[in-house]
């Protein structure tokens, strides 16, 4: 199966970045090294892990490319969270130190790779700030795309812009007029072609000679893949479906590492997290003396149902009316409820089911079976969400706020189409990053109406 990576496109501030961090890291280890003890080191296991928390504690806690935080006191922020990410990252290696050294070897560690860490802590923020002066006008330019087709499609389109990722701008074209046969290629990205069957001769080689000029020349929905990072189910078509684009292989490779991991994280987690799951029951009990776990019906792989458990948030006669969604401010969620819900550890007993195959660690929300009777009707697709195991999180939760309405679930059913289409080892890596940066900054847990 051909790897398919195009949410990278636009995180290539977030590589350089990586990138740039490694090597430094590297350049500093080996100058420290050679200067204390006058021979070159050889790289180790230990060490690589190190960098590695580095640069996930880095990202978690906010230290890389935000564009929101550009023209804010950005310089104060990312000293803040470095200085955060070396306080950490000085407690993973003394802990380390402690269980595994022997005192002499600890202390000649300590002499050695503290001094190193503070350094590249301080150059680490330098060049952080460096690079966001340095590519904010190269990673950050609105693109330009032609759209070659009605101009309900431009519409459309527009619309949808507001959750890209990417800054971008639409230029409609009627394909009836002859100007766009050669259009400027100052400040142009590509063109999106409603239909490529309703194009003569002409316009057919017009386009594939802007191709090979470098231009992208896509269809409505290879721009939404490569653009929003996301599939709008009214543009999908049922030619798209047809293509086989959208179907989830069984039996291969992936879903068995898919597999391994899901049981090997959530044992694991499962596991750590056993003292704060008590701690959340004795809490909610306190509060209101009524039970700790709530269950309810969610559909699962392929539509069947299943009993999802979680912490209870909300008053025990919630639902007293029947099932509705929850809004923002909603009175039903308790004090305790709330925190539980910031911090996603409502969400904790719901490992189990991961450790046990109905549920995956990343994958489409499971939704309530009453409730999806009416997004069946209502959403394109839907269906298709019913192709993976549902998850703990996923690319929704991770790229859309909490959802309270029909429109809410018509924008995470796109990304969740994306996801299937999209479906890797990588990019259930970063959705598990995200997830664990929007539970440190407590984001994503509040409706949008």
């Amino acid at each position: 199966m051909l790897l398919r990576l195009p949410w990278l496109n636009s995180r290539r501030r977030l590589l350089v970045a990586l990138a740039m961090e490694s090597m430094l890291f590297a350049v500093l280890y080996y100058f420290f090294f050679q200067s204390r003890f006058g021979v070159w080191p050889g790289w180790n296991l230990p060490l690589a892990c190190l960098l590695g928390f580095w640069l996930v504690a880095s990202y978690v806690i906010g230290r890389y490319y935000d564009a929101q935080e550009m023209h804010s006191a950005a310089a104060i922020k990312q000293a803040i969270r470095t200085l955060i990410t070396l306080i950490l990252s000085i407690s993973v290696f003394l802990a380390c130190l402690w269980l595994t050294s022997s005192p002499a070897q600890a202390e000649t560690s300590r002499r050695f790779m503290l001094p190193m860490l503070l350094v590249f802590a301080l150059s680490s923020g330098l060049l952080q700030q460096s690079l966001n002066l340095l590519l904010e006008g190269r990673f950050s330019s609105s693109e330009l795309w032609l759209v070659l087709g009605q101009a309900d499609l431009q519409h459309n389109l527009d619309k949808e812009l507001s959750w890209s990722r990417l800054e971008a701008k639409l230029k409609q074209v009627d394909l009836s007029c002859d100007a766009w046969s050669e259009p400027s290629l100052v400040g142009l990205t590509g063109l999106v072609v409603e239909s490529f069957e309703d194009l003569d001769p002409t316009h057919v080689q017009v386009l594939l000679d802007l191709q090979m000029r470098g231009l992208n020349v896509l269809s409505p929905v290879g721009w939404c893949e490569k653009v929003l990072q996301r599939f709008p189910p009214s543009l999908l078509r049922s030619q798209d479906l047809l293509r086989g684009q959208f179907i989830v292989p069984q039996g291969s490779t992936q879903k068995r590492l898919k597999r391994f991991g899901d049981v090997l994280v959530s044992g694991a987690l499962l596991s750590i997290t056993a003292l704060l799951l008590l701690t959340a029951a004795l809490l909610i009990k306190l509060e209101d003396g009524g039970p700790v776990f709530y269950c309810q019906l969610r559909s699962g792989l392929n539509g069947e149902p299943f009993r999802l458990w979680k912490l209870r948030t909300m008053r025990v006669d919630a639902e007293s009316a029947g099932p509705m969604w929850s809004g923002r401010g909603d009175p039903r969620i308790t004090r305790i409820g709330r925190l539980l819900r910031v911090t996603r550890i409502d969400e904790l007993p719901q490992l189990w089911a991961v450790l046990t195959g109905t549920m995956s660690l990343i994958g489409p929300r499971p939704e309530r079976p009453e409730i999806e009777q009416e997004l069946k009707r209502q959403i394109p697709h839907y269906r298709l969400r019913h192709l993976n195991r549902p998850g703990l999180s996923g690319w929704a939760q991770v790229n859309y706020p909490y959802g309270a309405s029909l429109e809410d679930s018509v924008n995470k059913v796109s990304y969740d189409l994306y996801y299937i289409r999209n479906s890797s080892f990588w990019l259930d890596l970063l959705i598990l990053f995200k997830t664990m940066r929007l539970v440190f900054n407590a984001r994503g847990a509040e409706a949008l109406k």
